[in-house]
């Protein structure tokens, strides 16, 4: 069984993203990130909060998904970098912002400015827009590669959040359950 670790981007996600009704559907397999930070995030308390997420899961599960959204999608990558991983684990990273862009809220969270995407030693799927205003498709495609990603894109989706009004996304679904299956053969 796969358990689901659930990663915002700053604020968490409301009610109608699509992180939020996946997290419903799932029940007791999925868990949040609570880092105290939201609103001024700082990284390692983020990152503190993913690896909180993953020590609630691990006895239980077979392999977690780490499902990133946005600045979640550094909090999901930096723990990877950061935390020998003991359980098999995947990241899917939906519509991470360029932390060097113009829109990118450098003042709310500064100490994730300087990150650099690096390779990550777990199966991973970044997901980008082609019209994101957070992060352009090139530099989401050079993050990927960076990260050695797959790259799933898909068309004027924007920041792929509540204002895209994806629902439940089931295109997204689909392409988690594909990362998902590759941690259970593995």
């Amino acid at each position: 069984m796969i358990g689901r670790v659930i990663v915002p981007g700053i604020g968490g996600s409301d009610g109608t993203h699509w992180q939020t009704l996946w997290q419903q559907q799932w029940g007791a397999d999925a868990v949040r990130i609570d880092p105290g930070s939201w609103s001024q995030p700082d990284l390692d308390d983020w990152v503190a909060a993913v690896d909180r997420a993953v020590h609630l899961l691990s006895p239980r599960v077979d392999g977690i998904a780490l499902v990133g959204h946005s600045l979640g999608c550094w909090a999901v990558a930096e723990w990877l970098l950061r935390t020998p991983v003991r359980v098999p684990i995947a990241a899917f990273l939906v519509a991470p912002p360029d932390p060097t862009g113009d829109v990118f809220p450098s003042e709310d969270a500064s100490t994730f400015v300087t990150l650099q995407a690096r390779r990550l030693p777990v199966p991973s799927m970044v997901v980008a827009s082609t019209n994101d205003p957070y992060c352009e498709l090139q530099v989401a495609e050079q993050l990927a590669a960076a990260w050695g990603s797959d790259l799933v894109q898909v068309e004027r989706a924007g920041h792929i959040n509540s204002a895209s009004k994806l629902g439940g996304w089931p295109i997204g679904r689909e392409a988690l359950e594909r990362i998902e299956d590759r941690v259970l053969a593995a």
